[in-house]
């Protein structure tokens, strides 16, 4: 439905989607980002540079990286309609990752009249400007989304690729239905019943591939990383010598394992907090995780430091299929090293719940909760939470680490990708030695269609441009 100013493409690369370019000055702060001829609002009004910025600001408001640029921007502006002015208080070099942020709070552009409602209030009317517009009077929630070919949209020229290049929509209409169950879900597949299924459970694939009208592809070649996440707050966490232990004893193949099956083409190992595969990946600071696994040599450091026998409370889904093994093999691997392990299983929505409160796990806090993300929600060291040491103001479990933060503000102003490579590796570094988190491993899943589709894409989400009927 939305379409974006830049987007990236396989490599991680910013590329230009609405934006025709840009330029930027010589004291580099002003950029000046040109919009493609054509662009038009599904309400079939032009799309501005007023519109643009307005987007940027709400956006720049909510998001983590956004939040980085807004503090350095003088002001978000249009030198004319076509033409996005961004004055900024000093250089940002960075600016372009942000504008082509594809995951997670993305920079969307919707109309001006939209874009000014509050960032903290939820907007109402969707109007976006991409290939498809949404059907608001067929919406049902937690059941069905319909969505109708825009015909004023005008692709790009270039061959899609990701979220980049030319988005040409070649079916009218597009049904998404929300089928809660994966075994009514792999049933319609198998049927006819339903062209695509996103994400189907491991264990069903088996199933699938035998039918030979059903193809699989790995929808996000980077993979997906999961992790277990420490209350940095509380004990037993708190105490870097707890943490360190659980890296000493936990070994990736048990959830990767759990979480994908033996197919090792399917997972790996990836003691990377930047995930394995691409830029920034560094093995630096994870020795503890390298190494061979004791869980005698974790038993006794728990010990040393006196928290045998400590309690650690572990939140965890049972409607999550990805998560829930996780949960289950950390707390049988938190009782074999010496602590007192309280494993809490509940619905997802309530895991979320509780992993917001920072009270103490006896008066309805948490220790550990586990989960997973698309590599690129850790790409780089602004949108990486696993990373970032922001304390009170970070992400759940509140990692503090000026040292981190230090450097990701170095990183943000480095001038050349050599520095920028040397200054993520000693975050990597730094954030690995102190256990900011647990990487579990790098994961990969397939997505399955029938195979009278074609043209369907690698990315980072289910595109359905360049999607036609075989």
């Amino acid at each position: 439905m939305y379409d974006t100013l830049y987007a990236v493409d396989s490599r991680f690369r910013p590329r230009p989607q609405m934006a025709e370019g840009h330029e930027v000055s010589a004291d580099g702060l002003t950029w000046r980002i040109r919009l493609r001829e054509g662009l038009r609002f599904h309400d079939g009004e032009p799309v501005r540079a007023q519109d643009c910025a307005a987007s940027l600001s709400r956006w720049a408001r909510r998001d983590a990286f956004g939040q980085i640029v807004n503090a350095r921007v003088a002001s978000w502006g249009a030198a004319d309609d076509r033409t996005v002015e961004i004055r900024l208080t000093r250089p940002f070099p960075a600016m372009l990752d942000a504008l082509a942020k594809s995951f997670a709070q993305v920079p969307f552009i919707m109309p001006e009249r939209i874009a000014r409602t509050d960032p903290a209030t939820q907007i109402t009317e969707v109007v976006g400007s991409g290939p498809y517009r949404f059907l608001r009077d067929e919406f049902v929630s937690g059941s069905r989304a319909a969505y109708a070919k825009f015909d004023r949209y005008v692709p790009r020229q270039e061959a899609p690729e990701w979220g980049t290049g030319g988005k040409v929509a070649h079916f009218e209409r597009i049904e998404w239905h929300i089928i809660p169950d994966p075994a009514t879900a792999g049933a319609a597949l198998q049927a006819g019943e339903v062209d695509w299924w996103e994400q189907p459970l491991a264990d069903l694939m088996p199933t699938l591939v035998r039918n030979r009208a059903i193809d699989t592809l790995v929808a996000d070649p980077t993979g997906y990383l999961g992790f277990l996440r420490f209350n940095h707050l509380h004990a037993p966490f708190n105490d870097i010598r707890a943490r360190q232990a659980v890296q000493t004893a936990l070994d990736q193949d048990d959830y990767m394992t759990a979480v994908n099956g033996p197919d090792r083409s399917l997972w790996e190992r990836c003691v990377s907090l930047f995930p394995c595969g691409t830029d920034y990946a560094t093995t630096a600071g994870a020795e503890r995780l390298e190494g061979p696994r004791s869980v005698e040599r974790a038993r006794a450091a728990l010990a040393a430091a006196g928290l045998a026998g400590a309690r650690a409370v572990i939140i965890n889904p049972t409607d999550f299929p990805i998560i829930r093994p996780m949960g289950e093999i950390t707390a049988d691997l938190l009782k074999r090293i010496g602590l007192e392990a309280d494993l809490v299983q509940t619905d997802w929505g309530s895991v979320v719940q509780r992993r917001a409160s920072r009270e103490p796990p006896e008066r309805g806090g948490w220790s550990v909760f586990h989960s997973f993300g698309q590599a690129g929600n850790f790409i780089n060291p602004a949108v990486n939470p696993l990373t970032r040491g922001q304390g009170a103001e970070g992400w759940f479990g509140w990692y503090a680490s000026e040292t981190v933060e230090r450097l990701t503000g170095d990183w943000l102003d480095a001038p050349d990708p050599e520095a920028r490579q040397r200054l993520a590796a000693e975050i990597g570094r730094v954030a690995s030695s102190e256990a900011a988190t647990v990487p579990l491993g790098r994961f990969f899943i397939r997505t399955a269609f029938r195979r009278s589709l074609t043209g369907i894409l690698q990315g980072t989400a289910p595109y359905f441009w360049n999607v036609r009927r075989a």
